[in-house]
């Protein structure tokens, strides 16, 4: 028969087993990403690649070959075939990468900052500074995003910069709403208490105890906005609210393409699925970061 012997209590340092129960298997394997918020961290990076060596990697996308019209995909010297004025598909759906990525990240990036600036502020303002800024944003709720996005840049003109503007403007209330629900969540805790009593400004809690803690959620949620934002702004592009042709953009080359959506259906099939996994890439990678972020987890000191 086997004894088992109980380690004596100086056997096992104390730290070790603090360590042990503050984190527990759950935790840990909690703040690991899964395999698909990994492989989609890898396409994003995969799309970020293409977008900043593009031009290095294929030719001048913008140059056609009428003889060469609606080649098919796989031809020689045509990876993805040609389109109805003889330009190389491949060329173009590299070029465009980095208009798209340009259109689903500025407005994002535009949005986390005035949108967390402004939910911050509401959450930590009084009763009417609270219900200026977040009934002033509630506005923006009253019409369907999409619709106010084509609006803004019907009103603006064509073009990359307007097309951003309109998409930062709508991407600015949800932000704020999130970081707004954050912070109302903190201003009642103890060590905001005791922040307050110490005499702390307004200002200096914000930056040192509510952002550090607002951070993760918006970080998460707008990682998944990006892949919003870059269908939005294809959508844009296929209204012809966005850019220009003959500039090379997945939205535009859709747009470019349903003309032949008989005759040769890949064409557009190509910068569409471009756009889904665009997109499902970073709402996968942004299930990842939330978990882990951990931002479900309570709010740190």
């Amino acid at each position: 028969m086997t004894t088992v012997t109980e380690a004596p209590p100086g056997s096992v340092p104390d730290s070790v087993r603090e360590s042990a129960l503050a984190t527990p298997r759950g935790v840990r394997s909690r703040r690991r990403m899964s395999l698909s918020a990994t492989i989609a961290a890898s396409v994003v990076g995969l799309i970020v690649l293409v977008a900043v060596l593009g031009p290095f990697l294929v030719g001048d996308p913008n140059v056609g070959d009428p003889a060469q019209r609606l080649l098919a995909a796989g031809t020689h010297g045509h990876l993805l075939g040609t389109d109805g004025q003889g330009r190389d598909v491949f060329a173009r759906l590299v070029d465009g990468t980095r208009l798209s990525l340009l259109a689903g990240l500025v407005p994002v990036l535009f949005a986390a900052a005035v949108g967390t600036t402004l939910g911050v502020t509401a959450g930590l303002s009084g009763r009417w500074g609270h219900r200026l800024i977040m009934r002033t944003l509630d506005v923006f709720y009253a019409f369907p995003a999409v619709l106010l996005a084509i609006a803004i840049a019907a009103a603006l003109g064509s073009g990359i910069s307007n097309s951003i503007i309109a998409l930062a403007v709508i991407l600015v209330p949800p932000v704020a709403r999130v970081a707004e629900t954050e912070t109302g969540r903190l201003v009642d805790l103890d060590y905001m208490e005791a922040a307050r009593a110490s005499g702390a400004t307004r200002g200096a809690i914000a930056l040192r105890q509510v952002l550090p803690n607002v951070a993760p959620p918006v970080v998460v949620y707008c990682t998944a906005l990006i892949g919003l934002s870059i269908v939005y702004a294809a959508g844009l592009s296929f209204l012809g609210l966005g850019v220009s042709p003959p500039t090379a953009e997945w939205g535009l080359m859709v747009s470019d393409h349903t003309q032949y959506i008989y005759t040769a259906p890949f064409l557009a099939a190509i910068p569409a699925l471009a756009i889904l996994v665009a997109s499902v890439a970073f709402n996968v990678l942004g299930d990842g970061l939330r978990d882990l972020l951990d931002v479900r987890g309570e709010a740190r000191a």
